[in-house]
């Protein structure tokens, strides 16, 4: 039985809605992420951290990510199903090739830190920010699967995979900076570092593969 046009009305008003709560999830994300990043480079930089410097230069590649969704889902918002796919899986595979470099850049760094016996300062400021980085990322990653469903979107799924990917991130980079603190052993820092390389190539392949990762998460 077709729909009413009251009935498509009152479907279009709902999708409204549901996007304009993702428009402003992705804008709180886009907020936490310059902090993040932020906070996580410059006390990377003032510690010899390449671990903090790892965690805030993947934050760099997420606002990147973030502005892309959000420009996609403002786009849907006021022109409807007019969305450049295209441009998004493009912005989505330059994505992934960054992540890549950086995970090559963090195994040159740790190779070199660990055989140089270059060790790092610990940083209260880097820990705080993983340490919230943690509960931030799973309460968007939740709140981002929930709309990624209502609204059958892929793209905003994958967005939520790479929240949860950030938070496990942050996990490790915790756990790294609490050994330091605990243990003080020079070769924890270039170490835990070189765990973060896994989380940054399993980022990285989501992103390239873009659609397709989204399949496998449903």
């Amino acid at each position: 039985m077709p729909l009413s046009g009251a009935s498509v009305t009152a479907n279009g008003t709902q999708r409204s809605a549901l996007i304009s709560q993702a428009l402003r999830l992705e804008y709180v994300t886009l907020a936490w992420m310059v902090v993040e990043a932020a906070v996580a480079i410059g006390s990377g930089i003032a510690a010899g951290s390449l671990l903090l410097l790892a965690f805030g230069i993947d934050s760099l590649i997420e606002l990147a990510s973030a502005g892309v969704l959000l420009w996609r889902l403002d786009v849907e918002l006021r022109r409807g199903g007019a969305v450049a796919e295209q441009a998004e899986r493009t912005a989505s595979r330059i994505g992934a090739v960054l992540l890549f470099a950086l995970a090559c850049y963090v195994v040159v760094a740790a190779g070199w830190k660990l055989w140089a016996r270059e060790g790092a300062e610990f940083s209260l400021p880097g820990l705080l920010v993983s340490v919230l980085a943690i509960p931030v990322m799973y309460v968007l990653a939740r709140r981002k699967l929930r709309l990624a469903d209502a609204l059958g979107s892929r793209a905003l799924r994958a967005d939520a995979v790479e929240s949860i990917t950030c938070g496990w991130l942050a996990f490790v980079v915790v756990a790294g900076l609490i050994g330091q603190l605990l243990l003080d052993f020079w070769w924890l820092d270039p170490l835990a570092s070189l765990a973060v390389v896994w989380f940054l190539v399993r980022e990285g392949r989501e992103a390239w593969k873009g659609e397709g990762c989204c399949d496998e998460c449903a």
